[in-house]
C-alpha cells in the first residue's frame, strides 16, 4: 500500500511541535516534512531540524519553480513545504506528517483528498493560548498578540477539519493523536482499492 498524509494545524503555542516530537519517536515509518522559512532562526534551533531557513529571494525563485506543494505568507515571513520529499515518502509507503497553517491545509486537502487525514489542535481556551505563549518567552508583546488575532482567525476555519483534538492535558492528547495516526494509516486511494479488489 501506499503512503498516507496527515496534516496538524492549530494555533501557534498550541503544543504542535511538543506532540509530533512524542510521535516521531515511537511510531515507525514516518517522514515529518521540515519546512522551509524566511524567518529568523530562534536560539536553540537547527538548520535542517526544525527548518530550513533561507533568504526571501531564494524563497520567491523556488515559488516560480513550482517547488512547493503549498506556502503562505504567516507573521510576515514565508512558509513552505517541499513538493519532491514528499512524493518520494509517499512512494516509499511511509506516512508524510505537516505542521502546516490553515492555508496550507486547504491545498494539501485538494491535492491528496483520499489519502489524508487532518487533524486541528488547540488549546481549551484563549487565555490559556496567551499563557503559553507568554511562558516560552521567545516572542514580544506585539508577536503574541498577532499570533492570537492569527489563532482566532484559524479557530474560524476549524471545521474544515476531520478531526479536533484540545491540548489540555498533554497524555491524553498525545494518546489521541497516537491513535489518529494509527487510523490514517487504513485509509485508502482509489487506485489501492481498485488494485486490492483485482487481486483479491
Amino acid at each position: 500500500m501506499g503512503g498516507k498524509i496527515v496534516v496538524v494545524s492549530g494555533p501557534s503555542g498550541c503544543g504542535k511541535s511538543s506532540l509530533t516530537n512524542e510521535i516521531l519517536k515511537s511510531e515507525p515509518d514516518i517522514y515529518f516534512s521540515i519546512s522551509t522559512t524566511t524567518r529568523e532562526i530562534r536560539p536553540g534551533e537547527k538548520e535542517g531540524v526544525n527548518y530550513h531557513y533561507i533568504s526571501k529571494a531564494q524563497f520567491e525563485k523556488e515559488i516560480e519553480e513550482g517547488a512547493f506543494l503549498e506556502w503562505a505568507e504567516v507573521h510576515g515571513n514565508y512558509y513552505g513545504t517541499s513538493l519532491k520529499p514528499i512524493y518520494k515518502a509517499i512512494e516509499e509507503g511511509k506516512l508524510v506528517l505537516l505542521d502546516i497553517d490553515v492555508q496550507g491545509h486547504a491545498i494539501v486537502r485538494e491535492k491528496f483528498p483520499r489519502i489524508l487525514t487532518s487533524i486541528f489542535l488547540t488549546t481549551p481556551s484563549q487565555a490559556e493560548l496567551r499563557r503559553r505563549l507568554e511562558h516560552r518567552g521567545t516572542d514580544s508583546a506585539d508577536v503574541i498578540e498577532t499570533r492570537l488575532h492569527n489563532a482566532r482567525i484559524e479557530m474560524a476555519r476549524m471545521d474544515e477539519y476531520e478531526y479536533l483534538l484540545i491540548n489540555d492535558d498533554f497524555d491524553t492528547t498525545l494518546s489521541d493523536f497516537r491513535c489518529l495516526i494509527h487510523v490514517a494509516r487504513l485509509k485508502q486511494s482509489q487506485s489501492e482499492i481498485n488494485t486490492f479488489i483485482r487481486e483479491w
